[in-house]
């Protein structure tokens, strides 16, 4: 038996890699990260010919980084223990160092001369067709603008009429004594066309007439695929369709015309949902509904819900219930004009008053353009609230109208935008002792990236009230303003903020300001925490930002799911007043605003 140095071919082999600067930022720091020896160093030790095949695939991945950079004529030199990779005895070498040895690779990048754009040739292009605006000659030679120009000069011919339009992979010629760069994009436009026939697949219940009259797509009109995209967002936002797909345009038919077909698949037309709250304040709420999706072929839906409300809670006094029917018909006279109707029954049972009521309500939502919507309409409002031991009728006659102007990314989880609404409500009372009056509530929610990918966002709300025309005695106890709780200010039991009656109850208010502050921090994809600040205030007179300031703080767990954030959060009122708990607790879906 002969003694040395054991065969090392399948043994693991450690190594360091270490880069020359090159003289750009950039390039260094984009070689590191596509850098396989870098990226499998720790994780994946290699045997000695892995070890040169790890280095002769970053070669050639550098090479297209330098390109994409605009570096042409550049190269990057790779040595293991200053040998070149084409050493014929490097893999001996390596096999035979000590186990114990660290192997070097060095990197040296000469990035040599930047290239600029040279010529950019289109031809086909149609005459008067703009040139893309991405890449112009003497800008340096990127290879991204270079390669986006072909999709975007796509999308431009299909969105000016040219919907069998083709472009061709750029084609470059490097010119290495000039240091520039010609392009060349290969275009066929095809012929410039109208919309054709606009049919669909997969209908079962709905009426292809309404969809045709819904979408702002019409036969005739220039052939454009941002308009047909529309299309497409508007019938799914119909609520009917699980998917809805535009087929590529049919061959262009007799009078000059590309048929259009969108492809469409109904959900189910019932749907039956559950749903549960707690907070220590209101107790717990627990609900069911059912839905039909398509009542009469032309998206029309009716709800049926139920729900048990008021179970447990610090400001309750009994259980009390909410019983409603909705229906909505799109489109209404007026395409994308909503037309609402509900009846409700309700009973409340609130330490600052109980109710039963009968609501009626029918109104309009008319979108302004997509992030501003107007609602209005009459409410009819039949009830029977006591307080402080006294009962009183009221039927009362209301015209809401609301503006809201939403630029947040999610109902749910806004990680971005603002949301913002004014609501004014003229109230004429037909019975009861009250005057006619009028309700002023205005509300702001703005969500602030500070995290890439949404993780970190701070949320701000701020919520303005005001009841003009009647003294806030003169108004009925459920139309008054009140705070405390998950709307206004958590940590203070519900509605207890404000005017109070001799023995803690509230009374109830004129005025109304709130104001929250959160911090929405992901820990992992799943969990997240939200520490928070809730600020407000409510007065017997009707100007804002006069009663009695009151603060909650607290922090609250997220767990986030496909369909929105699950909440716990936990509050505590920094000033403890008279019927308000050591500290409160709020589980729900999504988040507090």
């Amino acid at each position: 038996m002969l003694l040395g140095a054991p065969a090392r071919a399948a043994d693991p082999v450690h190594y360091t890699v270490s880069f020359a600067p090159s003289g750009d930022a950039t390039l260094d720091s984009l070689l590191r990260q596509t850098s396989t020896l870098v990226d499998l160093q720790q994780k994946l030790p290699p045997a000695p010919f892995a070890l040169i095949g790890r280095a002769r695939a970053d070669a050639q991945q550098f090479l297209t980084v330098l390109h994409s950079l605009g570096y042409d004529d550049g190269s990057v030199d790779i040595t293991i223990n200053g040998a070149k990779l084409d050493d014929p005895a490097l893999p001996d070498a390596l096999t035979q160092a000590p186990s114990s040895e660290t192997e070097k690779v060095q990197v040296t990048p000469a990035k040599g001369a930047r290239f600029t754009l040279g010529r950019v040739d289109l031809p086909g292009l149609p005459p008067g067709f703009p040139r893309p605006a991405m890449v112009k000659p003497g800008e340096p030679a990127f290879a991204a603008p270079i390669l986006a120009a072909q999709p975007a000069l796509l999308t431009a011919l299909h969105n000016a009429g040219y919907a069998y339009a083709s472009v061709g992979a750029p084609v470059a010629v490097a010119d290495p004594a000039t240091h520039l760069l010609d392009v060349s994009y290969s275009i066929n436009p095809g012929p410039r066309v109208d919309i054709g026939p606009i049919t669909f697949t997969g209908l079962k219940r709905m009426d292809a007439d309404f969809l045709r009259r819904h979408i702002a797509l019409a036969t005739g009109q220039l052939y454009s695929d941002t308009a047909i995209q529309a299309a497409r967002d508007s019938l799914i936002g119909l609520g009917v369709f699980s998917s809805v797909t535009p087929e590529p345009p049919s061959p262009v038919n007799a009078q000059g015309q590309a048929p259009i077909t969108f492809r469409t698949l109904e959900q189910k037309r019932h749907a039956v949902t559950l749903s549960g709250l707690y907070a220590t304040d209101t107790g717990i709420s627990i609900g069911t509904s059912w839905l039909d999706r398509d009542l009469f072929g032309h998206a029309e839906t009716l709800t049926l819900s139920a729900a048990a409300n008021d179970l447990g809670g610090t400001g309750t006094t009994s259980a009390g219930y909410d019983l409603k029917t909705a229906f909505a018909k799109p489109d209404f006279y007026a395409r994308g004009q909503t037309l609402n109707l509900s009846v409700e029954w309700l009973k409340e049972s609130l330490t600052a008053y109980s109710r039963r009521a009968l609501l009626i309500g029918a109104s309009l939502n008319r979108p302004i353009d997509p992030q501003k919507t107007i609602t209005f309409g009459p409410n009819f409002v039949s009830e029977r609230v006591d307080q402080q031991g006294v009962s009183r009728s009221y039927v009362l006659l209301q015209f809401p109208i609301n503006f809201s102007w939403n630029t947040s990314d999610s109902l749910l989880e806004p990680t971005h935008g603002f949301n913002a609404s004014l609501t004014l409500t003229p109230t004429m009372p037909i019975i009861g002792k009250s005057h006619m009056f009028i309700i002023a509530l205005g509300s702001l929610a703005g969500y602030l990236p500070v995290e890439p990918d949404g993780r970190g966002i701070i949320a701000m709300r701020g919520q303005v009230g005001s009841i003009q025309g009647a003294q806030h005695f003169q108004v009925p106890p459920d139309q008054r303003f009140y705070a405390g709780g998950s709307g206004t200010v958590r940590g203070y039991t519900y509605q207890i903020i404000g005017p109070l009656f001799p023995d803690n109850t509230p009374e109830g208010g004129a005025a109304m300001d709130a104001f929250s502050i959160e911090f929405r921090q992901h820990i992992t994809k799943t969990i997240g925490i939200v520490p928070f600040i809730d600020a407000g205030q409510v007065s017997a007179g009707n100007a804002p930002f006069t009663g009695t300031l009151r603060v909650g703080a607290g922090i609250g767990a997220r767990y986030y799911t496909g369909i929105g954030p699950i909440r716990l959060d936990v509050a505590v009122p920094l000033t403890r007043t008279a019927g308000s708990n050591g500290f409160a607790l709020y589980i729900g879906l999504g988040e507090a605003f």
